[in-house]
């Protein structure tokens, strides 16, 4: 095991110390490090909403470590910890794995990539339940940890403006594949990889840290003419709300915040706004059942957790769901505004500033009757509506039941907003990644 690995919280601590170049465009700095490299808002939230049904988008707000297991425990190490078979993995290919707490809660989950059979990267994740396994000495296992940039594309012209860029031929890249692509006028070696989370064909582009503020800049004035859009951190929320993505940090939190030492180092402390009491802190962490993600699990192999998903998968109490607030109710926490007794305002595109996964309200019934929970509630500029993620008691998740959501924070003034039980994902009029159809997407090499 690399030696340089002592606590995994003061690795995943990291992630806030990694720096980048400011990234600009032309003479106007859009970006400074990490986190803040994408800032909130960079193009019109309203035109950034419509990108991926027209065109594209860029986000680079995931840029940070990417994390290396390698040695001939490494498919050991993941299989221990992840909810998934990862044994049957082609090279060449990413798959999203989950890991529990030993409660069955999210610990984590992210996208790794397999190079070899004893090569797994991650990007963009948690990885402290994988470092935790591989300090106890069990794993022949090395641990490798590099800065890059992570930037993602979604959108009907996405290849197109990628191919572009490349002046590769990227159509034939089936979807959870990655390679490595070159730009030719940037001396480096960059990776893309068919995935995204808009719930529309959608791709990455990793790289270097160093060279991203060059490779952005090439991209984006490549895609500008062809409406390419810069997303901030408010249309990520959206983005992943509207597609059917649970996110960590987005939709719910990482239930390692269960753990004091934990929220004690974390550089992401856990903010816990919304209706819910602040000391619900379950309330704020999901199961695998409750992401809608039980269909990973196989149990063919022990992993951490595994006992409590299985009691929970043979009784199951809760459904996730998407709930379509009532735009009169809505209006009416704009109007109050303008009284001197106003309701917490609804922020547009994204209710609650992000990071927004300890957020979540109440959820009743016409008697009142609390049956689930609502993640942060976004705006979609495309579908003109206001939707958020919820888990609700199974009776209650029928589409089209109509149920209430407490607006506000514990303690303070509460508006009881309308919703019903809507589709899920509910992102439509769109081909899915998985199977898109490119024979209507433009070359553009």
């Amino acid at each position: 095991m690399n030696e340089n690995v002592k606590n995994p919280l003061t690795d995943y601590k990291k992630l806030d110390a990694m720096d980048f170049e400011p990234i600009y465009d032309g003479e106007t700095k859009i970006g400074t490090v990490m986190t803040k490299r994408c800032t909130w808002e960079c193009d019109p939230w309203y035109e950034v909403g419509e990108s991926y049904f027209v065109s594209s988008y860029i986000h680079a707000g995931l840029s940070g470590i990417e994390e290396t297991f390698k040695g001939p425990d490494a498919v050991k190490l993941l299989s221990d910890c992840s909810i998934n078979n990862v044994y049957k993995w082609k090279t060449g290919k990413c798959k999203h794995l989950v890991a529990l707490t030993p409660d069955g809660l999210v610990a984590n989950h992210a996208l790794f990539y397999k190079d070899a059979e004893d090569t797994f990267r991650t990007t963009a994740g948690c990885s402290v339940p994988y470092i935790g396994a591989l300090q106890s000495g069990q794993y022949q296992c090395e641990y490798i940890v590099k800065p890059i940039f992570i930037f993602q594309f979604s959108g009907p012209l996405s290849l197109t403006i990628l191919e572009k860029a490349t002046k590769t031929d990227l159509h034939d890249l089936k979807f959870l594949e990655f390679r490595p692509v070159w730009i030719p006028e940037i001396d480096t070696e960059l990776e893309i990889c068919r995935i995204g989370m808009s719930g529309t064909l959608a791709y990455e582009i990793h790289g270097y840290g160093n060279f991203g503020p060059a490779v952005y800049d090439h991209i984006y004035q490549i895609g500008k003419p062809m409406g390419l859009k810069r997303m901030g951190w408010q249309n990520y929320t959206v983005n992943h709300t509207f597609g059917g993505f649970p996110q960590m940090t987005v939709n719910f939190e990482i239930s390692l915040y269960q753990s004091p030492e934990f929220c004690a180092q974390s550089p992401f402390p856990l903010v816990c706004s919304g209706s819910v009491d602040p000391s619900d802190i379950r309330a704020r962490f999901r199961s695998p059942v409750e992401c809608d993600w039980a269909w990973m699990a196989k149990f063919d192999h022990e992993f951490t957790g595994r006992e409590a998903l299985e009691a929970e998968m043979a009784s199951p109490k809760r459904k996730l769901v998407s709930l379509e607030f009532d735009p009169d109710d809505i209006a009416d926490v704009f109007r109050s505004q303008f009284t001197d007794e106003p309701y917490k305002l609804i922020e547009f595109p994204c209710a609650e500033e992000q990071p927004c996964g300890g957020h979540q309200d109440y959820v009743e019934d016409e008697n009142g009757n609390i049956i689930g929970y609502s993640a942060v509630p976004t705006y979609s500029s495309h579908f003109h509506v206001m939707i958020s993620q919820a888990i609700l008691d199974i009776a209650e998740a029928e589409e089209g039941h109509e149920v209430y959501v407490q607006w506000g924070d514990f303690g303070k003034r509460i508006k009881k907003l309308r919703a019903k039980v809507a589709k899920y994902p509910y992102i439509h009029g769109v081909m899915d990644n998985r199977d898109y159809d490119l024979d209507t997407v433009p070359h553009g090499n």
